[in-house]
């Protein structure tokens, strides 16, 4: 099989924010407790973090985590995990059925976070808690003036404010599962008068509002809509969150997923757009995609009423990663709108890597395409315009066989294509004509493949991992295989 791609060096999708490479911490199974924080391993540090985790989280250049949730957000309260350990409450973690013990909250989180290179994504309860509440919080993490909460961070032993640049208003809060869920009606005015009083303590603050669930929520469209004609003139981002899992699918539909995924985000940017004519303002809407990923078979979800359950844990097969990988490679062809993009999450649960109470750390399958696009996928995102062969599938039409986005590292001097051959039976050579790049040769291909699609990788051995291939004269992609391609003009 054959495929052409013709890139043009002024045909730009736009630039890639750092921020799509971000990832998402919620108090949810393990990846909190014992996933960043377990004090008494070999490898934590003063404050009881996993050095190893946070050294992994620095190979990923994560530059954003979102916390601390998710489903959690909608029962917290903040003030819970402040102040001296000792006077913390346990408490039921009602989201996920579990033991909360608020040894870990905002104030160790962004201790966490800077140590890590990170910076944070801070959610604000709109389900059991409300305005004043989000309001105390952002004085809190931010507050310069001589005030209650302000005056309570320094007392808690932090003089300089947190500097929390972007907010989520609440988490799903019309989602099916979610803690005091509301219309989107509710919501909309919610939300738009609790931007509004945020903005008022800090004008500097990035808000993001709450879309669907997901893209087959009942009223998605209309949710959109009615939240974004409350919201539009207060917040900057409207979120969305997606995840797909294999189930009794087709692998050809399967890998099919991000064609969906593409559909939904080129829906919702035109519903913003939508209603950016109807208010008449000038102001573009971009997308915060603050989750994403596929779920493994097997997971989890609810917590017995223990401390640090593993849920949403599971072996992602070579199959799960080939997915992400197309779905990494869609999220970069649409950075003209997403501009946040939350890999869901970061450690244990539906995460790239696993850590072993009192051991090591392990990857997962998923963890090379999310890495190499972290390391290499910065800079503009070019239009790739595909020759190749299509399939059809009962549940999909016209679907290429050839998925790819090419990024223009102009400082390097680099293009970097990433690539994934859906075909189950055929190499590809691909064939790349670069319109004014002057010089244009291969210097590198990374190549993630494996004979099996439902391999696995475990803490006994990591059979899927990364190559590097030999560099011939023809650019072979293999059947059912993700890579990357760096060339050098």
């Amino acid at each position: 099989m054959k495929a052409e791609l013709i890139v043009n060096r002024y045909y730009e999708i736009g630039d890639v924010d750092d921020r799509l490479y971000s990832s998402f911490a919620e108090h949810i199974g393990r990846v909190v407790y014992e996933g960043i924080y377990e004090p008494g391993h070999p490898e934590a540090d003063d404050m009881g973090f996993r050095q190893d985790v946070i050294r992994m989280v620095k190979q990923l250049n994560i530059p954003n985590v979102r916390y601390p949730g998710g489903n959690f957000l909608s029962v917290y309260d903040w003030e819970d995990g402040i102040g001296p350990k000792s006077e913390r409450p346990v408490k039921l973690n009602s989201a996920w059925n579990s033991i909360e013990t608020n040894q870990v909250g905002i104030d160790e989180f962004q201790e966490w976070a800077k140590r890590a290179g990170a910076s944070v994504m801070m959610g604000v309860n709109l389900g059991t808690r409300g305005v004043e509440d989000a309001c105390n919080c952002l004085e809190y993490c931010n507050g310069t003036s001589r005030t209650h909460y302000a005056d309570l961070r320094r007392k808690n032993g932090f003089k300089e404010p947190f500097g929390i640049k972007t907010w989520c208003l609440g988490n799903e809060m019309g989602g099916i599962g979610q803690p005091c869920r509301k219309t989107p009606e509710e919501y909309g005015r919610l939300a738009a008068e609790t931007a509004k009083m945020m903005k008022r303590i800090d004008p500097e603050i990035e808000l993001v509002a709450c879309g669907s669930s997901h893209r087959n929520m009942p009223r998605f469209g209309e949710w959109e809509l009615t939240v974004l004609y409350h919201t539009y003139p207060f917040v900057d981002f409207l979120s969305i969150h997606q995840y797909y899992e294999k189930g009794s699918r087709s692998t050809e539909d399967y890998l099919a997923k991000s064609v969906d995924m593409n559909r939904y985000i080129k829906s919702v940017a035109a519903m913003c757009d939508t209603i950016r004519e109807i208010k008449g303002l000038d102001k573009q809407m971009n997308l915060s995609f603050d989750e994403w990923n596929v779920l493994g078979k097997g997971i989890k979800q609810d917590g017995k009423g223990v401390y640090a359950p593993p849920l949403f844990e599971c072996s992602y097969t070579f199959e799960d990663a080939l997915v992400v990988g197309c779905m990494m490679i869609t999220l970069q062809n649409n950075c003209d709108r997403v501009k946040i993009a939350c890999l869901a999450q970061l450690v244990n649960a539906i995460a790239p890597f696993v850590t072993e109470k009192k051991g090591k750390l392990w990857k997962q399958t998923i963890f090379a395409p999310f890495f190499y696009s972290s390391l290499f996928g910065r800079g503009k995102t070019l239009l790739p315009i595909v020759e190749c062969d299509c399939y059809s599938t009962k549940e999909h039409y016209n679907i290429p066989y050839l998925e790819t986005s090419v990024i223009h590292r102009e400082t390097e001097k680099e293009l970097v294509v990433f690539a994934v051959n859906r075909s189950l039976a055929e190499s590809m050579e691909l064939e790349p004509v670069f319109e004014h790049f002057e010089g244009c040769r291969l210097i590198e291909q990374i190549e993630l493949y494996s004979d099996d699609l439902a391999e696995t990788n475990n803490a006994d051995k990591e059979r899927v991992m990364p190559n590097i291939v030999s560099a011939e004269q023809s650019i072979i992609l293999k059947k059912h295989s993700w890579n990357m391609l760096r060339f050098q003009y």
